[in-house]
């Protein structure tokens, strides 16, 4: 046969549904639903109009100006920017979001997506001979990246209530010697660990595996672990432009951690393509970074929506976990996850279900602007209603 028997076995991922046949409105993807800042817009076109030339040329290969301007949105937000305090052109973190030192763009690598973070990363710290730990139901591409390096894993189920087994997550753990990923807050649950929580685990857990955080929602909620790094240098933490930042289009991702991490992540990258980040793409994160303001406006505006649309779940008798994230994880008594999903769509909108056992009874929903989600409102009360 032509193909090696590494393709045979690629199980790939699976997107949210991206339909071709009419226009729908899309929660599916836990997309933001606004546009990025005009501040980026501008940047975009001024950039593409006054240096077409630099189209032609490679870009900048260590984004040397966006980990400058990452780092100093960190320091203004704390990580967390539903939280952050605004006052004109003025960020400051909330209390409970402080980081205890300044994060330099040295603790900062950029990738096309986090996606393809999340690749180098489990390339540079997981090993094809010791398992790692994950638990069952999170980000479905950690299954992915580990088939593709041909890392074993070991999945440790979730608590009845949806939370992390994190006891059983670090006996596990100290078992396969092999280390730990997870979400936090965790997908498709939307369920949080505290910081308070991370670092009892990180306590318990050998400070000679690495231990990762995935922090693709938690602007929406949640605590960030970017303060732990003072604490613990096996921390790596896997963030992205695709949710808050209004960049799914952009594909940007980040990890921050020490120094010496983010040169061992820099290696894998200069080991397979030495020019990453497309120069529009770097231009455009950058200006996203030094508008922290727009996003924290737009991070409130998803955050309150999805505390609105949790009442409405509620009042229609659905089961639903209370959610950090910009979607919702949820269940009704009376209808089937994928029923629900087919009449939701025959309506003209679109929202996740999940065949996979175990969470086959859920839908996971996105959410989108007020006038969007009232739209969802109006299809949900049909469905349920027949």
């Amino acid at each position: 046969m032509i193909i090696s028997n590494r393709v045979k076995n690629l199980h790939p991922y699976v997107p949210g549904e991206q339909p071709k046949d009419r226009v729908y409105i899309k929660l599916n993807a836990n997309e933001n639903p606004y546009a990025p800042s005009p501040k980026v817009q501008k940047a975009v076109m001024d950039f593409v109009n006054n240096n077409p030339e630099k189209l032609g040329l490679y870009p900048d290969p260590d984004s040397l100006e966006l980990h400058a301007a990452l780092a100093e949105m960190l320091n203004k937000s704390g990580g967390v920017l539903c939280r952050a305090k605004v006052c004109g052109e003025n960020v400051e973190p909330s209390e409970q979001d402080k980081i205890p030192f300044t994060v330099t763009p040295d603790m900062i690598y950029t990738g096309n997506g986090s996606d393809e973070v999340l690749s180098f990363v489990f390339y540079a710290f997981f090993d094809s001979s010791k398992h790692f730990v994950m638990p069952e139901f999170t980000y479905s591409f950690y299954p992915v990246y580990a088939g593709f390096y041909n890392i074993p894993m070991d999945q440790v189920p979730l608590k009845e209530d949806w939370s992390l087994d994190t006891d059983e997550m670090l006996k596990r753990a100290a078992k396969n010697e092999g280390g730990i990923i997870f979400a936090n807050p965790n997908a498709p649950t939307g369920l949080g660990l505290t910081r308070d929580q991370v670092r009892e685990m990180l306590k318990k857990a050998s400070s000679d595996e690495i231990f990762i955080v995935d922090e693709a929602y938690v602007d929406f909620g949640g605590e960030s672990c970017i303060p732990l790094l003072a604490e613990f240098k096996n921390l790596v933490i896997v963030r992205t432009f695709s949710k808050s930042l209004c960049g799914a289009g952009q594909r940007l991702g980040y990890i921050v951690a020490n120094p010496e991490l983010v040169n061992i992540v820099t290696t894998v990258k200069n080991s397979v393509n030495h020019f990453p980040i497309d120069a529009v793409a770097q231009v455009s994160g950058t200006a996203a970074c030094r508008d922290v303001p727009y996003y924290v406006e737009t991070s409130r505006k998803v955050a309150d929506e999805r505390d609105k649309f949790y009442n409405f779940l509620q009042e229609k008798g659905f089961y639903v976990l209370k959610s950090e994230t910009n979607f919702l994880f949820a269940k009704h008594p009376k209808i089937s996850g994928d029923e629900l999903y087919k009449k939701i769509k025959e309506q003209g909108l679109l929202i996740r279900h999940f065949a996979t056992k175990g969470i086959e009874d859920f839908v996971r929903i996105t959410i989108g602007t007020a006038e969007q989600m009232d739209e969802l409102r109006k299809a949900i009360e049909k469905a349920v209603s027949c």
